[in-house]
């Protein structure tokens, strides 16, 4: 049977969601203790990565089981009182047989926040230390020209073939509160460092340094050319996945 989990993590001590040889990963880390609890060797599948200090409010995978679940809260309780503090498991369901938590995936969001103002010493790891002001109002306006389907090969880092380059952003909100600056990004999928290297050449707009036409230009021209803005990684979230008919996370 197959199952799916919510899982929130703050991923400031990880190396990134996917195991690897030379760090601690949130999949690494799930994976144990399923495995402990259901006494056999289970191997969980994400809806994507996230890479190292990236962090997720709502990060979805499936797993499979030979026999069902009879308990889910019970079963999620116990989940979470083997795992570190810093992983937290909001909801375990059981979905169809050919669910996959990535290739399914219709549309993902993710939230990056940064603070303009004083150095916040509590939040420094979930909240990018920016303390510089921004023009607000243009990075709002730039951040427009990203809604549509593009070919993003100057917003990654990935290589592939240019068609596999291409994605759709549904929508994109930014917001100021109080001293903070909240960006909200909703697209089709997202590839390696994509939104990082939008927010941080939006930051470069903010400042004065980059305006339209340059925008315009990493999004239109045919040799490619990335960017070379990157946001840390500390303000990045994953919000939400979402999958059209099926269980939506």
């Amino acid at each position: 049977m197959r199952y799916i989990g919510i899982v929130s993590y703050d991923g400031t001590n990880f190396v990134g969601w996917q195991i690897q040889p030379n760090g601690r990963s949130v999949q690494e880390e799930i994976e144990k203790v399923i495995s402990q609890i259901l006494n056999t060797p289970t191997r969980i599948h994400g809806s994507g990565r996230t890479d190292a200090g990236v962090h997720a409010i709502a990060q979805v995978f499936h797993f499979d089981v030979e026999s069902s679940i009879v308990d889910l809260n019970k079963f999620r309780y116990s989940v979470n009182r083997l795992l570190p503090n810093d992983i937290h498991v909001k909801a375990f369901s059981i979905v169809e047989d050919n669910f996959h938590a990535r290739y399914d995936v219709v549309d993902k969001t993710y939230l990056y926040t940064l603070n303009m103002g004083e150095y916040d010493i509590f939040n420094r790891h979930i909240i990018t230390q920016f303390m510089r002001p921004l023009d607000v109002n243009k990075i709002k306006e730039c951040a427009q020209l990203f809604i549509g389907k593009h070919n993003f090969k100057n917003f990654t880092t990935k290589e592939e073939d240019k068609n596999d380059f291409e994605r759709t952003i549904f929508e994109f909100n930014v917001d100021q509160v109080d001293e903070g600056l909240v960006f909200q990004i909703t697209g089709s999928g997202f590839m390696r460092y994509m939104v990082r290297l939008i927010v941080g050449t939006l930051v470069e707009v903010g400042l004065g340094k980059l305006d339209k036409e340059d925008i315009e230009d990493l999004l239109t021209r045919e040799d490619r050319s990335v960017t070379p803005y990157k946001a840390p990684p500390e303000g990045l979230f994953l919000a939400h996945v979402g999958y059209g008919d099926h269980e939506d996370a």
